[in-house]
């Protein structure tokens, strides 16, 4: 055990560290950002998997929802199945229909799944009622907490359609389902009297399993549940695993770049750490052998250099736990508002298995080193630490002689080979830095890319809409709710007064018409079925040339004409299918078969969207127009003089205002900046320890060198010219290993977060891009010899003549 009191061995190691100051800075900052990096990726990896664990726990949450037709399952049927094998626990029927409500301000929501419970429930799906309180009477209804905001509020009133004879519903309480029930709740007569037509009610019911763990013993309840049942009776099911990849997917895509950056980390601190305590030995001999002289064993000499790399790196460990819990609070933040009321903060247990770790590692770097002067003789450490300087590197000097560069600069070019494992460690830590530094210019590109590809609609000047599509900015691409796992509340806009709806021809005409139109194009979304998917999907149709709007293309092309309907990821992957093969998509009643011509970039609704044509559907029309304007026009001055024209109609136009960047990009780029200078800024220290090390071994040649005629100029070149090989050698080695690691990493986030990336997010260096990157690995070695070689130009040359 080592001893870091009083005594001799603890006077050598307090020694030790005054007398290093530069050193042990380098090893406390290099295990501070080694450590707050891991604490960060720790702590979302617990994050994305025990929370939703936990509540959907402690919520007996659903394994499988099941809608079925009440028409072709008698309750009676419904409660046979609860007696099934496997079947642990049930609940319902719930009656549930699907509304489309208008918000206090005439702002359209999303389709809501509207469930009828007596009450929160307790053996299955056990809500969590967060405010207010359950529904007793007709027009109470309970939201979905992930609904709550400003216009979403206890006491406010929704429309239950835009119908004429629509029932007015008062939000009494906000509820957490982990298991993605429902979106709104309300008593079961409520429920019943909302829903229209023959087909507009549906049965729910909710089951546990004993062995519900993966996709395959899913399927096989779910058969079973089928069988159990009249044919076509099971209209639809949600898996809980379903629900939880959505929950998890946010958080879980900034693991592998946080990995990536942690491991950078932990590397580099075990370089700079082992260079550090090498160096330390390597000018310690006559030392070393001094203190063995006096009584000191070869074990207390190996605890004492140990010791030396163990205090400041306990230091930088005790900070980088903390700057570690303050960078993960707000991704816990983030992760949070999709679980609702979970609490999560860094687990303990990551705050103590890291910094142990952290220890463990910086001990291991630290005791190789030592145990070489531990094993000295002393003698021999006496005689070697006094002894004259070896001539290794000499064929070096001879070399650099060669080059038609001054003395000093070939001198400085030729210095590092005298000390081949310090120069060695030193490309390592410049290599590392530039890693870091093309990785993460590399990484925030791709991110601003992912922000602009993620809502290409938001590139409109202006939108014009009818009254029914809802007025206001960004009227026509109303978000989905809950069930897409965005965990925001929906904007509700518009004015108090519903107004007709205007003629789509009639706005398309006014459009045409309008002076400064560069292109514009007709969209209408809503929710659709698709063939093989149990749940519905949000599909947007666009009329006319869509391209100004289109999405980044992964794969084939964007839609060009009728029949053709282009994906995501997400959705090719649930179904199974691929560009090239047919779906059967039903909107606004319609079943239309179109073929998929490409996969596109789009994340939204956990990848389960489709886009088309709109003119494949006979009786969809436009809802909303986006409209390019002519250069040198003003969209907000279009926008009124169109408005002014669609208002009589029944219409209105808007100037979109540019697009915020996404809150989880703008804090990704954020980090990987911060974690980027960290890295390296300890690069630049890594070099300068090893360059004062230098210095201070070569200060009695300085010195002859100064006597000799070389002036301060010269001595600042021969010093920044030991190193400027080494930033070369760097850069060469770091660019080519950051480019590659960018292109390993991205693709790797890409598929946590459900989709593959195109092009554009992926190939977003350039040639000078890379140049620039190369010399930021010399411009990295030169700022840390800058200290050293200020000091080596103003040393006085008989001080350094006197020098031993």
């Amino acid at each position: 055990m080592i001893r870091f009191g009083g005594g001799a061995l603890g006077r050598v190691v307090r020694s030790g560290v005054g007398r290093r100051r530069v050193q042990t800075l380098v090893i406390a900052v290099a295990t501070m950002m080694a450590v707050a990096s891991a604490v960060v990726a720790g702590s979302l990896m617990v994050a994305t998997n025990a929370p939703f664990d936990h509540a959907f726990a402690r919520q007996h949450g659903a394994h499988l929802i099941a809608e079925l037709d009440p028409h072709r399952a008698s309750a009676t049927q419904l409660a046979g199945t609860r007696g099934l094998e496997g079947v642990t626990a049930s609940a319902g029927p719930f009656p549930s229909t699907t509304i489309n409500p208008i918000g206090q301000s005439g702002g359209h929501l999303p389709a809501l799944t509207l469930v009828g419970r007596s009450g929160p429930g307790k053996d299955v799906d056990a809500l969590d009622l967060k405010s207010g309180r359950w529904p007793r009477t007709a027009g109470e209804i309970v939201l979905s907490a992930s609904f709550q905001g400003p216009d979403l509020v206890l006491g406010a009133t929704l429309k239950s359609s835009e119908e004429g004879d629509a029932q007015t519903l008062t939000v009494v309480g906000f509820a957490l389902s982990t298991s993605g029930s429902a979106d709104v709740w309300a008593t079961p007569a409520q429920v019943r009297s909302l829903a229209t037509g023959d087909g507009g009610l549906a049965n729910q019911m909710l089951y546990r399993f004993d062995s519900a763990a993966t996709k395959s013993q899913i399927a096989a309840d779910r058969k079973k549940l089928a069988a159990a049942l009249p044919s076509g009776a099971l209209v639809g099911t949600q898996s809980w695993l379903d629900t939880k990849h959505a929950a998890d997917q946010g958080a879980a895509a900034t693991i592998p770049f946080l990995f990536a950056f942690g491991v950078l980390g932990i590397v580099m601190s075990v370089i700079i750490v082992g260079s550090v305590i090498s160096g330390a030995v390597g000018t310690g001999l006559r030392r070393i052998g001094i203190l063995k002289a006096i009584g000191f064993t070869p074990r207390e000499v190996v605890r004492a250099y140990v010791a030396q790399a163990l205090i400041p790196a306990a230091a930088g460990i005790a900070l980088g736990v903390v700057l570690g819990n303050l960078l993960a609070v707000p991704l816990l933040a983030d992760t949070e508002s999709v679980y609702g009321t979970v609490s999560l903060s860094v687990a303990w247990w990551v705050d103590v298995v890291v910094p142990a770790g952290a220890l463990l590692v910086v001990t291991i770097a630290a005791l190789v080193p030592a145990l070489r002067a531990g094993r000295l003789r002393t003698v021999e450490a006496i005689a070697v630490g006094r002894a004259p300087r070896t001539t290794r590197g000499q064929w070096a000097h001879r070399a650099a002689g060669r080059l038609p560069l001054p003395r000093p600069v070939t001198y400085g070019l030729a210095s590092p080979f005298a000390h081949p494992v310090r120069a060695i460690a030193m490309v390592l830590a410049v290599t590392f830095g530039t890693v870091a530094a093309t990785f993460a210019v590399g990484l925030t590109q791709s991110l601003n890319a992912v922000a602009s590809a993620q809502d290409p609609e938001n590139s409109a000047d202006v939108t014009a809409v009818s009254g029914a599509a809802g007025s206001g900015p960004g009227a026509g691409r109303v978000e989905k709710g809950p069930a897409a796992g965005s965990g925001r509340a929906p904007a509700a806009s518009g004015s108090n007064q519903q107004q007709p709806s205007a003629d789509p021809d009639a706005v398309r005409a006014a459009i045409a018409k309008q002076s400064g139109t560069a292109s514009y194009y007709g969209i209408a979304t809503g929710d659709a079925t698709v063939s093989g998917i149990s749940r519905t999907v949000r599909a947007t149709l666009y009329q006319g040339d869509s391209r100004p709007g289109s999405y980044e293309m992964i794969a084939g092309h964007w839609i060009s004409g009728r029949g053709q309907v282009v994906v995501p990821t997400g959705f090719l992957e649930r179904t199974g299918t691929g560009i090239g093969d047919s779906v059967r998509v039903t909107f606004q009643k319609e079943t239309v078969s179109l073929r998929i011509v490409g996969e596109a970039f789009d994340t939204s609704d956990d990848g389960m969207r489709v886009h088309a044509d709109l003119d494949s559907f006979a009786e969809a029309e436009p809802e909303a127009f986006h409209i390019e304007v002519k250069s040198g026009v003003s969209p907000a001055d279009y926008a009124q003089k169109l408005g002014a024209v669609l208002k009589p109609l029944g219409g209105d136009a808007f100037a979109e205002s540019a697009p915020e960047g996404e809150g989880m990009i703008v804090l990704l780029e954020a980090m990987a900046a911060l974690l980027t200078l960290m890295l390296v800024s300890v690069a630049g220290l890594g070099v300068l320890n090893s360059v004062v090390l230098d210095t201070r071994e070569r200060v009695h040649d300085l010195g002859v060198c100064k006597a000799l005629g070389m002036s301060p100029r010269q001595t600042v070149s021969l010093v920044l010219a030991s190193v400027a090989g080494i930033g070369v050698a760097g850069g060469l080695i770091g660019v080519p290993a950051g480019f590659a690691l960018h292109g390993y990493v991205l693709p790797v986030m890409g598929e946590a977060a459900g989709t593959r990336l195109p092009p554009s997010v992926l190939d977003v260096y350039d040639g000078s891009q890379l140049v620039l990157l190369g010399l930021a690995g010399v411009l990295v070695a030169l700022s840390g010899a800058m200290v050293p070689a200020g000091w080596a130009a103003k040393v006085r040359t008989a001080t350094a003549l006197r020098t031993e």
